[in-house]
């Protein structure tokens, strides 16, 4: 035992006293009473609570580390926690299962904290994607902010205008992290997640209803209060599925009407509609105010299936993955392009007569 890390010990029982993790520590004029792994000691001095405290270098090491040196903002601080488990188990075992490293998945990131030859944790961050790649094959990072420009477009180069999108590019792995730079790193890939789960966790999640949301839009958005009802079930169906977000909405209508669709299964809430979806509601918005007419078209039973199977390629964004040589497939891109050159004009308008 270092002689800082019991100066500090002492400080905090001076303070008030210690009680964490099986360890609890009073001082009363000058003598010491120790509770630690159910064994008690009383009217120990200064140089018997050392030599005592030197029996338990587990839990000594472990309340050094969550009070001393593990961020101690709340929603950090219980995050850490909750990725090694600490609450299940006492500290030798805890330290014991850190020596092999315990894993957690946040969204699409696979965080890893382990004990070095050091005995200090460190943590490691990757895609889930790559949980099981070997370091080499990756690209390497320590620094925080390098997860603003991974996280900025998807493997395919393309700008993700939402960081809670299931699109995160693969390749990368952040190594040798402290504590404060791990929950950093995670922040800066998900933004308010980590603050608004333990919000959450003790009741102190404001969520705001789309309702509300809608009435406070001014501008061009404003007009987004005329979508409700069965339409606001569609929007929330659009955008904000597992398919499409990773958070687990927490908002519906307005307190008296729970939207039908699937909240999700993600970890962190979502306590309002994102701007993302305001900004694409807003075009809905101006589309539903247009009265519907009815086309005839004349189509095969195959073709229909085919125009069915292209709405679910578009939507689901598996169109991309369809074979060119598998004509077999609806979406595929031949196929479609001869629905295109029977069933529409030289602007690729259908054949539709007006009713």
């Amino acid at each position: 035992m270092t002689a800082p890390l019991f100066e500090r010990l002492r400080t905090h029982a001076a303070d008030g006293g210690i009680d964490t993790d099986e360890l609890s520590l009073t001082v009363t004029e000058g003598t010491y009473r120790l509770s630690v792994a159910g064994d008690e000691h009383a009217g120990l001095d200064e140089d018997e609570l050392q030599a005592v405290l030197a029996e338990y270098p587990d839990y000594l090491e472990e309340w050094g580390f969550w009070q001393t040196r593990a961020p101690q903002a709340p929603a950090r601080w219980a995050f850490l926690r909750w990725v090694e488990e600490a609450d299940d188990a006492a500290p030798p075992a805890r330290r014991r299962a850190l020596v092999d490293g315990v894993s957690q998945t946040w969204g699409q990131l696979h965080l890893t904290v382990r004990l070095d030859e050091e005995a200090r944790r460190t943590y490691t961050l990757r895609h889930v994607d790559d949980a099981d790649t070997p370091d080499e094959r990756l690209d390497a990072h320590t620094d925080p902010l390098d997860a603003r420009w991974i996280a900025k477009h998807d493997d395919d180069g393309r700008y993700r205008p939402l960081k809670t999108a299931p699109t995160l590019q693969t390749g990368w792995h952040f190594s040798g992290l402290n504590a404060a730079a791990a929950v950093q790193t995670i922040d800066l890939f998900y933004p308010a997640t980590i603050a608004n789960r333990y919000r959450e966790q003790h009741g102190d999640l404001d969520v705001t209803h789309w309702a509300e949301t809608t009435e406070r839009q001014t501008g061009i958005y404003a007009v987004t209060e005329e979508l409700e009802g069965e339409a606001v079930d569609w929007v929330a169906e659009a955008c904000c599925e597992d398919s499409q977000c990773l958070k687990r909405r927490e908002w519906d209508e307005d307190e008296d009407r729970e939207l039908s669709v699937p909240r999700g299964d993600g970890r962190f809430p979502c306590r309002e509609p994102c701007s993302l979806v305001i900004a694409a509601a807003r075009k809905w918005t101006m589309l539903e105010r247009e009265e519907e007419q009815a086309y005839t078209l004349h189509l095969t039973p195959s073709e229909k299936e085919q125009l069915e199977t292209l709405l679910r390629a578009v939507a689901e964004g598996t169109a991309g993955t369809v074979r060119e040589a598998d004509v077999r497939e609806g979406a595929n891109r031949y196929r479609t392009r001869f629905l295109r050159a029977k069933r529409t004009d030289q602007h690729g308008r259908l054949d539709a007569d007006d009713e």
